[in-house]
């Protein structure tokens, strides 16, 4: 049962698990019938989102999905509920106005939200005073304080070894290397830039300047990354106004945009519906063992599945190419009306051909941004898909922090290059398990998430790099012939 927040003792009334309009009307949400953690289970109704974006584009906004009453009536708002530390709070309205987006907060809907709490915020002490209001009582002390589809005993390993973490100081950003891989960064900027106005624009010149630029993008994507987790500065306001220079300025690119994707990607990875990640499911690519056969018997075919490891090269790594993600984040931008990102987009824009314009002209100029996506985009694609699409994939089965991550990631090999080839992404498992820890510490953290691995029996996957990049061709191959199988024979 729920008990009433702001009362104590035995004083402490319990709500009724009844569920009628009278309860609603007398305590302002209603409690179906049974268990305490079927009652805040059933605090959100499912709806179903078209899925149909590559890449992680935006899906239609769930916000606008009016599901039926739970007495069977017409529509109605929805009614969330979560759990955070056994404190049980309403987010039906206030997931709106959720500094990271509704959608990543509404995920956790019905559901304990501690783990991914402590792993996303900075600041708790001054969160939880704003969650205050949101507050409609706690858990009894009768109840369990996670679900019975969470592993008790690896919630509680899982939560030592974060203060353990938190204790040996791995959460703690060393800012001289952040501030030298910026440094690295704008030397190649600046390098490119000097190899066009010295060498001019011949085949060679453009072409080593094309790979510069290259290099700069896909080095400021990984840096854009750690400031968009919080990861460089101990308050998130830091972290954030500099996100938006390096995402901006940089790259060209809306913070707004990634955050709003980013983070939902790493409350749920590979969950399908949730995970944005994934939606090329099923418009592109047939995903995941179970998705694939379900896409098959459901005698659905998007796409002839079976060839998908074939047309990944086409439509895959391509895809940052401006033919159509270029042009959606303005959109984006636009249509929420972020105007700080359009403005610091603006000026990477004007930055580029203001510097570049009068060495090539128009026609030379747009061919360099055209071989510059291409090469950012290739070798973004290949980084950020190698540690998924070969993992688990699956709707979302809301299992424990510890065990969401670790079927859904996989890392690769330490080296030097590894580790700035990838923007340390190497470390892939220990990144999602504690995303706000600063880089250069994933390596040491690594055995202590292997050894609690190998306590419970988890298989702590790592591998050579292009081991890693050929997985994903294999893994679509396996799953396009689940799908022919279960769509020709089942």
């Amino acid at each position: 049962m729920l008990q009433r927040a702001g009362t104590q003792g035995a004083e402490t009334p319990e709500f009724p698990a009844l569920l009628c309009k009278g309860n609603i009307a007398k305590y302002g949400a209603f409690l179906p019938q049974s268990s305490c953690w079927n009652c805040i289970g059933s605090s959100l109704h499912h709806v179903t989102l078209p899925h149909f974006v590559l890449f992680g584009g935006a899906a239609p906004d769930p916000d606008v999905l009016s599901p039926p009453t739970p007495w069977g009536g017409g529509p109605a708002a929805e009614e969330r509920w979560l759990v955070i530390d056994r404190k049980v709070y309403d987010i039906s309205r206030f997931h709106r106005r959720h500094p990271g987006g509704s959608r990543v907060i509404s995920h956790y809907a019905g559901q304990d939200a501690t783990d991914p709490f402590i792993a996303f915020h900075l600041d708790k002490t001054l969160v939880k005073k704003y969650m205050n209001p949101l507050l409609i009582g706690e858990l009894a002390p009768d109840q369990p304080s996670f679900e019975p589809s969470k592993n008790k005993k690896l919630v509680e390993d899982f939560r030592e070894l974060r203060a353990t973490v938190e204790k040996m100081g791995l959460l703690k950003p060393n800012r001289t290397f952040f501030l030298l891989h910026l440094c690295h960064i704008l030397v190649l900027d600046v390098a490119a830039w000097l190899t066009i106005w010295y060498f001019g624009s011949s085949t060679v010149p453009f072409i080593f300047s094309a790979l510069l630029l290259g290099t700069v993008q896909a080095q400021a994507g990984w840096l854009q990354h750690d400031f968009g987790h919080l990861s460089v500065f101990s308050e998130s306001k830091w972290n954030h106004w500099v996100h938006k220079f390096v995402i901006g300025h940089l790259k060209g690119a809306p913070a707004s945009w990634w955050n709003h994707l980013h983070f939902q990607h790493h409350a749920k990875p590979n969950c399908f519906r949730k995970d944005p990640d994934v939606n090329m499911h099923p418009l592109f690519f047939a995903l995941g063992k179970k998705l694939s056969v379900e896409l098959g018997e459901q005698k659905k075919k998007f796409m002839p599945y079976n060839h998908q490891h074939k047309y990944f090269f086409i439509i895959g790594p391509p895809a940052l190419v401006p033919l159509y993600f270029q042009w959606y984040i303005f959109y984006f931008v636009v249509q929420r009306k972020q105007w700080v990102d359009l403005a610091w987009m603006l000026t990477f824009y004007i930055r580029f051909f203001l510097t570049y314009l009068p060495l090539l002209g128009v026609k030379g100029i747009l061919g360099l941004h055209l071989l510059v996506r291409f090469i950012e985009s290739n070798w973004f694609v290949w980084i950020t898909q190698m540690n998924h699409i070969p993992m688990h994939i699956d709707y979302d089965k809301n299992v424990d922090w510890f065990s969401t991550q670790l079927q859904a990631t996989c890392n690769v090999r330490q080296s030097l290059f590894n580790d700035w080839f990838s923007g340390h992404l190497n470390f892939q498992i220990e990144h999602h398990l504690f995303p706000t820890m600063p880089r250069h510490n994933y390596w040491k953290v690594a055995p202590l998430v292997k050894s609690l691995c190998a306590k419970h029996g988890i298989e702590y996957h790592c591998k050579p790099l292009l081991t890693a990049f050929a997985d994903i061709v294999y893994s679509l191959k396996d799953s396009g012939e689940l799908w022919l199988d279960a769509y020709l024979h089942k």
